[in-house]
C-alpha cells in the first residue's frame, strides 16, 4: 500500500495571464495569454503527493458553484480521497489571478472565497485519518485557527506534521515545537526570523533560530539554487537539476508535495529533498499550477 498523506488548505482556481514583463504600478501589459487552472497550494501538493504515488486524503472547502464541482472531479481523477471536502453554501470558491513573465517570475493575487470559512470544528470527523496518515501536510491560504488545530490534533496522535507557511505570515512560538519539518523559502524564512537572506551563512543562521523555536528539521528552499536542511544532526545545501524556467507559479507546491511522499516513504532528509528538488525542476518547465505537476515514472526518466 502507498502511504497515506493527509493534506489540509486551499482549493482555488487560477486565472493565468502570460506576458512579456510583470506590470508596474498602474502599468497595462498588452500582448499576453489566459488561461485557467485548478491550483490553491492545499490542491497542489495534494495533487502533486498523488502523481508521485501517495494515497491522498485532501481536507478542504469549496464554493458551491462551477468552480467547486469541476475541483471536486479534478480530486477524484487524480485519485484524491474526498470524503472531508465540503461545499459552502454561501462563499464563493478561491480565485487566484496571476501574472507570469517571460522567464517564469510571477506575481500573485488571492481571494480566498470559501478556503476563508475552513474551521476547526471542520477537522473534528476526520480525526481517524490523522490516525491512520504517515504525513500531515499544511500551508498558511486557510485560516492560521484550522492549522494551529489541525497540528494539535496530529501531536495528540503522534503523527509527523510538515507545514510550508506560505504565504508569509507570522506564526506562534507554541506551533513550532509540534512540527516535524517546516519548509519556508527565502522571504519567508526573513518574516519568520528577522534574517535578511544574502548568503549561506545567513541561511545558517535564520535556520538554527527556526530550530531553537522548535521545528525538529529546517528545510528552506531557495528556488534555482536548491534546498538547505538543517537540524541538530545535518547542516547541508542540496543542489537541483538546472531546467529552463517558465513557471515557476507552484514550484513550492510541487516539492512539498513530493517531500511528504518521500518522507512517508521513510527516505532519509536528503534524498527527500533531493527527490523533491526534482519534482520542483520538472515543474517550472511547464505552465500551469497542477497541471505541471510530474508523475512518478517523469522523475524516474530525469
Amino acid at each position: 500500500m502507498n502511504p497515506k498523506i493527509l493534506v489540509i488548505g486551499s482549493s482555488n482556481t487560477d486565472m493565468v495571464i502570460q506576458t512579456r514583463h510583470l506590470p508596474a504600478p498602474g502599468e497595462t501589459v498588452l500582448g499576453g495569454s489566459f488561461f485557467m487552472n485548478p491550483g490553491g497550494k492545499g490542491a497542489n501538493q495534494a495533487v502533486a503527493s498523488a502523481r508521485l504515488g501517495g494515497q491522498v486524503i485532501f481536507i478542504t472547502k469549496v464554493g458551491n458553484d462551477i468552480f467547486g464541482k469541476q475541483a471536486l472531479e479534478q480530486f477524484r481523477r487524480e485519485g484524491i480521497s474526498v470524503n472531508y471536502i465540503q461545499s459552502d453554501p454561501d462563499l464563493p470558491s478561491g480565485v487566484a489571478l496571476i501574472t507570469v513573465d517571460h522567464l517564469g517570475e510571477n506575481c500573485i493575487a488571492v481571494a480566498p472565497g470559501s478556503n476563508a470559512s475552513l474551521s476547526p470544528a471542520d477537522l473534528d470527523e476526520a480525526e481517524e485519518e490523522f490516525q491512520n496518515s504517515a504525513i500531515i501536510l499544511l500551508q498558511l491560504e486557510i485560516p492560521l485557527s484550522t492549522v494551529i488545530y489541525a497540528v494539535e490534533i496530529a501531536a495528540r496522535n503522534n503523527k509527523r506534521v510538515i507545514l510550508n507557511p506560505a504565504p508569509a505570515a507570522l506564526l506562534p512560538d507554541a506551533l513550532f515545537k509540534n512540527l516535524f519539518i517546516i519548509t519556508p523559502n527565502r522571504s519567508e524564512t526573513e518574516m519568520l526570523t528577522g534574517v535578511a537572506i544574502k548568503d549561506d551563512d545567513s541561511i545558517r543562521l535564520a535556520a538554527q533560530i527556526l530550530r531553537k523555536k522548535g521545528a525538529e528539521n529546517v528545510i528552506i528552499t531557495l528556488g534555482s539554487e536548491g534546498a538547505y536542511i538543517y537540524n541538530d544532526e545535518i547542516s547541508t545545501f542540496v543542489p537541483t537539476t538546472k531546467v529552463e524556467a517558465i513557471d515557476s507559479t507552484a514550484a513550492g507546491d510541487i516539492f512539498n508535495g513530493a517531500l511528504a511522499v518521500a518522507i512517508a516513504e521513510r527516505a532519509s532528509l536528503e534524498q527527500a529533498v533531493a527527490f523533491a528538488n526534482k519534482a520542483a525542476a520538472v515543474s517550472v518547465t511547464r505552465m500551469g499550477a497542477q497541471s505541471s505537476a510530474p508523475f512518478r515514472q517523469e522523475l524516474i526518466n530525469l
